[in-house]
């Protein structure tokens, strides 16, 4: 895992500009502290940070083809699963390989298919390939998005970063807001391409960029598609677990240590089991993965359910860690740490952006950061309830029949920080609109029923909006602390195959995720299976409340942020009583707290 950027230009020769370059990659050394380097030619300029996994003495980048006049550079971020598969096929047809890594396959493999290549590869991945002999550059990301990819215009060209942050070490980029910014950051849409900033965007998942002397050309290589499903309920069954399995598999490669996941939940329990099988398989049946969870040092006896969580974890992660076999371990955190302006400063500055939900990014921030103490790879159940249908809106009337989306009927817009009403923004039209071109691009099968044609829809939105700020909060949080987290459950063909399997097959047993429940009987303990969905936990301590209405309250003492935000509406959640603070009210502050550290670190300029 690691971190890339750089640019090509057609106006100017990028060997004068080293500084610039190096600057760039100096900013991603937290997702890389294990080595970097760069490279420049006359069109341009690629750095990389590089957290070392596989190949840990030959996969330094950036990578070339040659190492006296390459012909091609190279710089990966991510895990390619099929590295082994490729590399065989590519020495046979005449590739020559010098190191193990990943990496090096990416790089032969664009030699033999061009901009093609994207296609070959399964894993989490984002690069860049400089094209000397074409002049060409080609910016790939992966097909759910797990890795992130952003580029913006320069003079002749464009510069690219897996974070923000480094684009603004270039000269000709500042960090700059404008009202679409706004709309992007506060309207929960989650979109994909435009951002918070002025001027930069993402690649789309499973999307690539193109620059050559012709301009920019962007287009999709993969997307969801919708095929007939014609396997029974025990096929479906057998097919996911295979599906799953072989995600699983094939993701527990590395070179350095790893450990799972394990929230006690049916998503991370499944997940943790069968890396727990095949660990054994390839090292002895005394062989054990380590699995770690999180919790707060009041949560037995202080937590209160609401819309989002059911339970409490930790008992339910201990027992499926003695069911597995785990070597398991509980990171408990005191509440009141979650309120260090050291800490929420960090997250705010590995996200790039004012939003996210606060003491639940602090926690991971921190839980990261212990598991990265012994190990350097992390394997998640995240995107699991996206892909089997293990959200409350798929099981409510009101999201079925609702026009806007779901999220927003759980949520509301007491998630969403109140912003100025002479901003002017008109949120609800943006939202309106960009609902309308959401729904525009679900595909549909002919003959689905009314149920099917709108579970459909909610399935998309999920795994194409909702989905897409998980990924990014998970890879920002880990990798701000040097830890890789691989993501089993994006799989393309898992993902592909849920899509297409009908309704009526996900909820056969009246409940959310039926198949994986069935595919995970024998995995997990009964408990666990059959456990309501419970969201990341919240710390519910009166004292973590009360300092989050101090720091609001400071926060809107600053006068950029008074301009943005709506303090009319922000009154009723500091006047609370501490101890009866509900949660959406608390995330209005949370969102107040963090858009102060936000506006003092990047310094952008507001153009509204």
């Amino acid at each position: 895992m690691c971190g890339i950027t750089g640019w090509a230009s057609f106006h100017h020769d990028a060997r004068t500009q080293t500084p610039v370059i190096e600057a760039m990659t100096a900013t991603l050394a937290p997702r890389g502290p294990d080595a970097g380097g760069v490279w420049l030619g006359e069109r341009a300029a690629i750095g990389h940070r590089r957290l070392a996994v596989i190949d840990l003495a030959g996969g330094a980048q950036p990578m070339t083809d040659r190492p006296d006049t390459p012909t091609l550079v190279l710089g990966h971020s991510g895990e390619i699963y099929n590295h082994h598969e490729l590399r065989a096929e590519l020495r046979g047809r005449g590739h020559r390989f010098r190191t193990r890594s990943d990496t090096e396959v990416v790089l032969r493999a664009y030699a033999e298919w061009g901009e093609a290549v994207a296609e070959h590869l399964d894993g989490m991945f984002a690069f860049a390939v400089w094209d000397e002999r074409a002049e060409r550059l080609l910016l790939v990301r992966d097909r759910l998005g797990v890795k992130p990819l952003f580029w913006a215009a320069v003079d002749g060209g464009v510069a690219f970063a897996s974070e923000p942050k480094a684009l603004f070490r270039h000269p000709e980029i500042r960090p700059r807001v404008d009202a679409d910014g706004l709309r992007e950051a506060y309207s929960l849409l989650f979109n994909t391409g435009p951002t918070v900033w002025s001027g930069v965007r993402e690649v789309e998942p499973g999307g690539l960029l193109v620059l050559d002397r012709d301009g920019i050309r962007e287009r999709r290589y993969w997307q969801l598609e919708a095929g007939a499903h014609e396997d029974d309920r025990d096929a479906t069954v057998d097919r996911i677990g295979s599906l799953i399995s072989t995600a699983a598999r094939g993701q527990l490669e590395a070179d350095v240590p790893l450990c799972s996941l394990l929230s006690g939940g049916i998503d991370s329990t499944v997940l943790t089991a069968l890396l727990a099988d095949e660990l054994r398989l390839r090292e002895g049946p005394d062989a054990r993965i380590r699995s770690c969870a999180v919790d707060y040092s009041d949560q037995a006896e202080r937590f209160t359910g609401d819309v989002l969580r059911t339970g409490h974890d930790t008992p339910y992660a201990i027992e499926a860690g003695a069911f597995i076999g785990t070597d398991h371990s509980t990171v408990v955190l005191d509440p009141r740490t979650l309120l260090d302006p050291e800490h929420r400063r960090a997250v705010v500055v590995a996200r790039d952006s004012p939003i996210g939900v606060g003491d639940m990014d602090t926690s991971l921030y921190l839980l990261f950061g212990e598991i990265r103490r012994h190990s350097t790879v992390a394997l998640s159940g995240e995107a699991a309830d996206e892909v089997f249908g293990g959200y409350p809106w798929f099981h409510d009337r009101r999201a079925l029949a609702a026009d806007t989306f779901p999220w927003l009927l759980v949520t509301g817009d007491e998630a969403a920080m109140p912003l100025n009403p002479e901003l002017d923004l008109r949120i609800g039209e943006f939202r309106d609109d960009t609902y309308r071109d959401a729904l525009a691009a679900v595909p549909h099968l002919d003959g689905e029923t009314p149920t099917e044609h709108r579970q459909r829809e909610l399935q998309h939105l999920s795994l194409t909006r909702w989905l897409r700020q998980l990924l990014h909060r998970k890879d920002r949080l880990s990798m701000a602390r040097g830890l890789e987290v691989r993501v089993p459950y994006c799989d393309h063909r898992l993902v592909q195959y849920a899509f297409d399997t009908p309704w009526a097959l996900k909820s056969f047993d009246g409940r959310e995720k039926s198949l994986l429940r069935a595919a995970g009987t024998g995995l997990a303990p009964a408990s666990v299976l059959h456990r309501s969905k419970n969201h990341y936990p919240a710390t519910h301590h009166p004292d973590y409340n009360r300092g989050l209405q101090e720091l609001a309250r400071d926060a809107l003492a600053v006068e950029q942020v008074r301009a943005l935000a709506d303090e009319t509406r922000l009154k009723p959640c500091l006047d609370t009583p501490p101890e009866r603070l509900e949660w959406g009210h608390r995330l209005r502050l949370e969102r107040v707290v963090d858009l102060a550290l936000w506006l003092d670190h990047n310094k952008p300029q507001l153009a509204l």
